[in-house]
């Protein structure tokens, strides 16, 4: 049985509501799932939340609701943004499944038996907003921590610990002899400078019940619960087990922030690596968005809703700001006036301008049928196609964007080179015309191919008006020619209608 295309993002933590950064990650991950379903791979897409640790316990408290009701409501919520965003996920892991929970006490009864645990004593600080112990080396100068671990307490208390030092060498060796394990680059050396300049400390996997219930029970210890970085993370072998039948470990993809880097590429491979599992082919890390230049904060006020944008602009337009605007890796910045004119100069001027001029036109001048083939635009489109096809074979979402755009902007200046509408005036030129609107409906054809990972809407509609059946979800569809001779086309109608902005 062959492998599946296996890609995951990271599981929201439910002590909120989704945000753009949210939208964001899922929507690269989508559209790298759709572009290699589009490829011929079998493809299966995991995302979900994460629902066990002391800021849900927390939140459910201030909610005046037991944890696993306020869970439920939460969920509700974020199944709905993901239906939303119209995500391709083959799967939504809870971590408060049965099947999660099953599997996580399983790898810990393993790893306990196998002497990767050990039981001590901890005095220090504990941050309750990032659920995380704190050193002498977390303090400032003065003595004081940093605002963002909330209030800090001291805490005297016994745990179970996971030994991640013994692993440090190995795991340095490894991330060197495998350069695309984390991409893009410079998240790879900022990994391998921190392995290489400190001393990796062993993991603290547990949490006494009597400071914290909502968790998974250690399965040799009942006094305890699991560390929820511990449990969460198990989530992508959890599910790859619940569905064993489509061969789907190792992950090919983990599509993650920059914020959660050293859990996935440094915790994660030394845990499976415990687990005696084959480690994740890649962890793919993308960067923040601000607005306007400034952190996204609820408390300001500056916020993007990406329910609000996609009621207004459509889900195709947000998708295309996003990773048109924002290559995988850097911290991008969004700008209303920035989104406004893309939408303008790009979808609305660039790409709707050309379908709906090449479909009026063959419309008009030859009642919607098809002329002979002409291959004038064959060499630009093969050029796109080709191109597009590698890119996406290495998850270049943005470059292959500008890629696509070099057809739709060649077809454009076609369009202007040509002049069709001058052509219908003059019957002696009858034989040009139909080689320039085939040229220009098999153009947008292809167009329509090219960008259905992308903006699947769109290239839908783009079908439908060019009254081809189906969806053009095949890559293999892009090779010039497809448009026959004597087809008849539907109807034109605006792809991005103009706003008035």
């Amino acid at each position: 049985m062959s492998k599946r295309f296996y890609i995951t993002t990271a599981i929201d933590y439910v002590n909120g509501q989704p945000h753009i950064g949210h939208a964001y990650e899922k929507i690269i991950a989508d559209v790298i799932a759709r572009s290699r379903r589009s490829l011929g791979q079998e493809v299966f897409f995991l995302t979900g939340l994460d629902e066990h640790g002391q800021k849900v316990q927390q939140a459910a408290l201030a909610d005046k609701k037991n944890p696993q009701e306020y869970c439920d409501a939460i969920a509700a919520d974020w199944l709905a943004f993901a239906q939303r965003l119209e995500l391709t996920n083959n799967d939504f892991v809870r971590t408060t499944q049965p099947r999660h929970k099953e599997y996580v006490q399983a790898t810990l009864a393993k790893l306990q038996a196998t002497g990767h645990f050990y039981k001590a004593s901890y005095i220090g600080f504990y941050s309750t907003k990032e659920e995380t112990f704190l050193t002498e080396k977390d303090r400032r100068p003065d003595g004081t921590f940093d605002p963002s671990y909330g209030d800090v307490v001291e805490l005297k208390e016994e745990n179970y610990y996971f030994k991640l030092g013994e692993h440090q060498q190995w795991l340095i060796d490894y991330i060197e002899a495998n350069p695309s394990f984390v991409q893009p680059d410079y998240r790879r050396n900022e990994v391998l400078g921190f392995l290489k300049n400190n001393k990796l400390e062993d993991l603290c996997i547990s949490r006494p019940v009597a400071r914290l219930n909502w968790g998974i029970p250690l399965p040799f210890d009942p006094e305890f619960v699991t560390y929820v970085w511990f449990d969460a993370l198990v989530n992508y072998a959890s599910v790859a087990q619940a569905h064993s039948e489509l061969a789907l470990w190792p992950a090919d993809v983990h599509v993650i922030g920059k914020d959660i880097l050293k859990f996935h590429a440094v915790y994660w491979p030394i845990m499976l690596k415990a687990m005696g599992l084959p480690l994740p082919k890649q962890v793919l890390v993308h960067g923040w968005w601000q607005k306007d230049g400034a952190r996204i904060s609820k408390s300001t006020g500056n916020v993007i809703d990406p329910i609000a944008v996609i009621n207004e602009w459509g889900l195709d337009a947000l998708r295309f700001y996003v990773l048109r605007e924002l290559d995988i890796g850097p911290d991008g910045n969004w700008t209303d006036a920035g989104f406004r004119s893309r939408y303008q100069a790009e979808l609305a001027n660039g790409l709707g301008n050309l379908v709906n001029r090449s479909l009026s036109m063959l419309k008009r001048y030859r009642n919607g049928v098809v002329p002979a083939r002409s291959n004038e635009l064959a060499a630009d489109a093969a050029k796109a196609s080709d191109e597009t096809r590698a890119l996406l074979k290495q998850n270049q979402l943005q470059s292959a964007l500008q890629s696509i755009w070099g057809l739709v902007n060649r077809a454009n200046q076609y369009v202007d080179q040509t002049a069709p509408f001058k052509l219908a005036k003059d019957p002696a030129q009858a034989q040009r015309l139909d080689e320039v609107l085939y040229n220009l409906a098999e153009a947008c054809r292809i167009l329509a191919v090219l960008l259905w990972p992308f903006l699947p809407g769109t290239s839908a509609k783009i079908y439908a008006q060019l009254g081809l059946p189906g969806a053009p979800e095949k890559f293999d569809a892009s090779s010039w020619g497809g448009l026959t001779a004597g087809h008849t086309i539907g109807e034109p109608a605006p792809l991005f209608p103009r706003k008035d902005v």
